[in-house]
């Protein structure tokens, strides 16, 4: 009987084994991770996010976790009889919708977040940019049709302090933080996009990975004509593709450009509806989306072009 128990077991070692590599290459890494879209909504994927977050961490990484709420946002301000009106794919942000953006992100999706991690251990901590000067920001007037539009406050980022984050990842503890930032001059509060917030933090963390969860595979070679994803691209050949990328992909993957511009070794947009897509991500050679890596690229092994699992609507 023991011999035959034994045997079955043997598949779980050689999926251990074949990690090792993947282990040994992050082991003491930063990793940031931007969460968002499905995952933030379902609660198994809740919940699987919050593993793999604590996976990683025990895995010797120091996972960072940076977080918006568009859909949450949205559903408190319809709540409250706000508006939701967007301008150049920005949220027209009120001072009275700032204060709802502020209340859902640090005190409603910030602390589940929390929550869920904290279930493994006490491993996480709830931050905005605002605490510590992390994320300092002025704001944004986007240009639309040629003129400089006023959308309330949408911040711009201006400013990294990583002191506190480092402080936490060097007790052990996991960073969770809400995308908001503060003037320079602390009179105004402002909301920035959560997939570049994730970019500039990479970025100032010299962590080694920046990964953004989407609703989608990844980077598809020729949408709609094909599924086909694109399993990785250089800087620049990113760059050439960003004029032809459909909106909700724009601050995501120039977050990726930005990051890995910046001195991050990869930067990877994964799909979020797929159960720990992250472990898949960063302990397989195929990996499961799309990776960007510098134009002179440092050594990171990477299988053909692939396509991810069949998928339904999310």
């Amino acid at each position: 009987m023991s011999a035959a128990r034994k045997h079955t077991a043997l598949p779980k070692a050689q999926t251990l084994i074949e990690a090792l590599p993947w282990l040994t290459r992050h082991n003491g890494k930063t990793v940031v991770i931007k969460f968002g879209g499905n995952a933030m909504i379902d609660e198994e994927l809740k919940a699987a996010f919050a593993q793999d977050v604590v996976f990683l961490r025990h895995a010797g990484l120091k996972p960072v976790v940076v977080h918006g709420g568009g859909p949450q946002i949205s559903a408190q301000l319809d709540k409250q009889g706000l508006v939701s009106e967007f301008k150049a794919g920005l949220r027209v942000t009120t001072p009275e919708a700032m204060d709802v953006v502020r209340m859902v992100l640090a005190g409603q999706v910030q602390r589940e977040l929390v929550g869920l991690l904290n279930q493994h251990g006490p491993l996480a901590v709830g931050m905005t940019g605002e605490d510590a000067h992390t994320i300092t920001a002025t704001q944004h007037r986007p240009t639309i049709d040629g003129e400089s539009v006023d959308i309330g406050r949408v911040g711009e980022i201006t400013a990294i302090d990583t002191g506190a984050i480092q402080a936490l990842l060097d007790d052990g503890r996991i960073p969770v933080i809400s995308s908001i930032a503060r003037s320079a001059d602390d009179h105004h509060v402002y909301n920035v996009n959560a997939d570049t917030a994730a970019a500039a933090l990479a970025a100032a963390l010299n962590a080694e990975t920046l990964m953004v969860l989407t609703d989608v595979e990844g980077l598809y070679e020729d949408w709609p004509h094909s599924d086909d994803v694109i399993s990785r691209l250089t800087a620049s050949e990113l760059e050439k593709l960003l004029p032809e990328l459909s909106s909700g992909m724009v601050p995501k993957m120039q977050g990726c450009l930005h990051a890995v511009r910046n001195g991050v070794e990869t930067a990877r947009v994964i799909d979020g509806r797929v159960q720990h897509s992250i472990l898949l991500e960063i302990f397989t050679d195929e990996g499961i989306g799309t990776m960007v890596v510098p134009d002179a690229p440092v050594d990171v092994h990477r299988g053909n072009a692939h396509t991810g699992p069949e998928l339904g609507e999310s």
